[in-house]
This record gives C-alpha cells, sequence and structure tokens, in this order.
C-alpha cells in the first residue's frame, strides 16, 4: 500500500506533535517530517516532497501566508491550512483558499477533549482526500527508457457532458428558473469566488447557498465575496425576505430553510435537525425548496466531500428542476457533484469556469 507522505508546518512544538499522533494512527498516511515556520517548509518541501502539506497560519519568520504564496508559484501541491477559529483566523483562511490551499481544519487549543475522535477522523478524511485532489493529480513517470511524452491533461469520466455551449435542455427550450441554489463544501469557496464574480447585479433570482464552513467564518466569507461582485452578498438572516440579485449564504452552525409567504421568500435559521452530519446542510435546503417552492429552480453543487446535496437535488429534479454539477477537473474534491450524478439526478455537467456563462445565458443576462 502507497502511503500518503505528510509534512507538518507549525511553530508549535506540542501542536506538531498532536497532529502527528492523529495523522499516524492511520494506516495510509505517514508523517515525513515538521518544520516550525515557512523557511523552513520551504526547504523540506523541496527535500522531502510531500504529497500534503498542513500549514499553520501565524508563525514567526515566514507566516503561513506567504510562505503558501511561494509554494504555489514554486512547487505546487495540495495544502491543508491548520486555523484558528477567531474573526482574524478566519480572515487569514479565507485569505489562503484564496491563494490555492484547498481546505483547513480548525486550531484546538487542546486536543485533549471529547471531540478528539471526531477531529482525528476529519483530519484523515482530508489528507485522503486532498492528496489526491484532481488540482494537483501527477501523472507517473514513464517506464525507463521510454521517452516521455508530452503531458496529458487531466480527462474527465464518461459521464462529463458536451461543452456548456453544446449542452441540450438546461438553456434551451426549458423554462427559465425563479430561484438559484447551490451547494458545495471542500474546495467551494475558491469555487464561488470563482463563480459568484461573473454574475451581474441584474441576476433577476434570490440565490440561496450553502458552503460547509464554521460559523466565525460565514459573515467574513460574505463579505469577501460582497467585496468582489457586481451582486450583493450577504449571510442570510432569520425571517428576512429573499429578493432578486442578492446572494444569500447560510450561517454557519445553523440550516437554511426555504419558506414561501404569498408571493414573497421567507428565509429560516434552525439548529434542526442537530443529528444531521452537516449543519448548514445542502439537503435540508434543497429539500425544504422541493416541499415548499412553488417556483421553477435552478439548483447547482459544487465541490465538496461526501455527498451532501445529492438526495435534496434528486428531489428537486423530481419536481422539475433543472440541474448542474461541477465537473471532475475543476473540482477540489469530486464527492458532492459525483454522489449527485450517480443517483441519475443532474442534467448538465460543466466545468466551474463555464459556470457563470451557463447561468448568464439560462437567465438571458
Amino acid at each position: 500500500m502507497e502511503r500518503i507522505r505528510v509534512l507538518i508546518v507549525d511553530d508549535s512544538p506540542f501542536m506538531r506533535k498532536a497532529l502527528e499522533r492523529m495523522l499516524v494512527a492511520a494506516e495510509d498516511i505517514e508523517v515525513i517530517g515538521s518544520a516550525r515556520d515557512g523557511q523552513d517548509a520551504l526547504e523540506k518541501i523541496a527535500q522531502l516532497k510531500p504529497d500534503i502539506v498542513t500549514l499553520d497560519v501565524e508563525m514567526p519568520r515566514m507566516d503561513g501566508l506567504a510562505c503558501l504564496k511561494r509554494i504555489m508559484v514554486e512547487m505546487p501541491l495540495p495544502v491543508l491550512m491548520v486555523s484558528s477559529l477567531t474573526q482574524e483566523g478566519a480572515q487569514a483562511t479565507l485569505e489562503a483558499l484564496a491563494l490555492g490551499a484547498l481546505d483547513f481544519i480548525p486550531k484546538e487549543s487542546s486536543f485533549a477533549n471529547q471531540a478528539i475522535l471526531q477531529i482525528q477522523q476529519d483530519l484523515q478524511e482530508k489528507v485522503r482526500k486532498l492528496a489526491r485532489s484532481p488540482r494537483f493529480r501527477k501523472t507517473p513517470p514513464p517506464p525507463a527508457g521510454v521517452r516521455p511524452s508530452l503531458p496529458v491533461p487531466v480527462v474527465s469520466r464518461p459521464w462529463h457532458a458536451r461543452p456548456a455551449a453544446d449542452a441540450p435542455g438546461l438553456l434551451k427550450g426549458s423554462p427559465m428558473a425563479e430561484l438559484l441554489v447551490i451547494g458545495c463544501s471542500t474546495g467551494g469557496p475558491k469555487a464561488l469566488q470563482d463563480l459568484l464574480p461573473g454574475l451581474p447585479k441584474a441576476l433577476p433570482v434570490p440565490c440561496l447557498i450553502v458552503q460547509h464552513m464554521p460559523a466565525s467564518f460565514t459573515k467574513p466569507f460574505a463579505e469577501r465575496l460582497d467585496n468582489i461582485c457586481q451582486v450583493e452578498v450577504k449571510e442570510a438572516e432569520h425571517g428576512e425576505t429573499a429578493h432578486p440579485g442578492i446572494v444569500y449564504i447560510a450561517p454557519g452552525g445553523v440550516h437554511m430553510y426555504y419558506r414561501q409567504r404569498g408571493s414573497q421568500i421567507l428565509l429560516e435559521l434552525n439548529p434542526e435537525p442537530a443529528t444531521s452530519i452537516h449543519r448548514p446542510s445542502v439537503d435540508v435546503l434543497f429539500q425544504s425548496v422541493a416541499d415548499n417552492c412553488p417556483r421553477q429552480v435552478l439548483a447547482m453543487i459544487l465541490t465538496g466531500m461526501g455527498a451532501d446535496g445529492a438526495k435534496g437535488m434528486e428531489l428537486l429534479k423530481a419536481k422539475g428542476a433543472h440541474t448542474l454539477a461541477e465537473a471532475e477537473e475543476t473540482c477540489v474534491v469530486y464527492g458532492m457533484p459525483r454522489a449527485a450524478f450517480e443517483r441519475g439526478c443532474v442534467d448538465q455537467v460543466a466545468p466551474i469556469h463555464e459556470m457563470a456563462g451557463i447561468l448568464r445565458k439560462h437567465f438571458q443576462i
């Protein structure tokens, strides 16, 4: 079994040891070294050539963001940020995701708590998925004596649809949607940052988004998107009316529900069901839309780990919704889109850089 080779970068000896203990508990993961700051990390990466790096944000000499910029330019590879859940930590982590980091894990002040097993499982699973991300897929070296050919691009699996411009159904002869709903997880912040700025201010429908994120992250994330988008982007508030041209991000820690009052769309925030794996959950939002929305709906699932949203998209498709999923080659983790496709409820698959164009054509804007 080929093990995933991890380099841990953190200025705290305690954190380096805690992360190492959690990772080496998995048979398929190997910690090949550690670094105490960004400069040390760059040297270790060049020397050890890890499959993935866990990277702290605040470090002396060279901090995590400066190190990340160098990594992405000089030796691109999957990076998992280790972030505090403070306001400052959220801002720095969002900046890291924009710079090319694939995901983050919360930096706990102590791993000796009741959640240790869940933290360990999450860490191991993220390392597994991110190390094999299509974004950094490696072409195996040619056999000895064989002249290497030109690089072969990553090709999507056969189930990926035709290019967006030629795709049937979604843009041709189908009624225009009156509501846009989007679900995403791992890799979603960067995907949304690529997608939403391509939408004009005249977007004629409300857009409801569930992005798996801690409660302290969603408001600064919405503000960050609002600063780079023509459409207004905000964190959703309980009981507010959703309006066309506004994008509503579900707050972390609660579910977002669609409610209909006359001709108005109301947003309800509720921590229940508390047993949901994710809170907010894409499935919870999509199911509430399927149960309560009398309008034509366009539903999208972008990059993400797991299967959240697939069941909800299936329910929406049964009610006549248009459905769209991100193509494997641009996903950080091809989990949620694949789960939806395998349920047979995806009308069209497209890379993230084509999706804004698809929406503009659909809404004729």
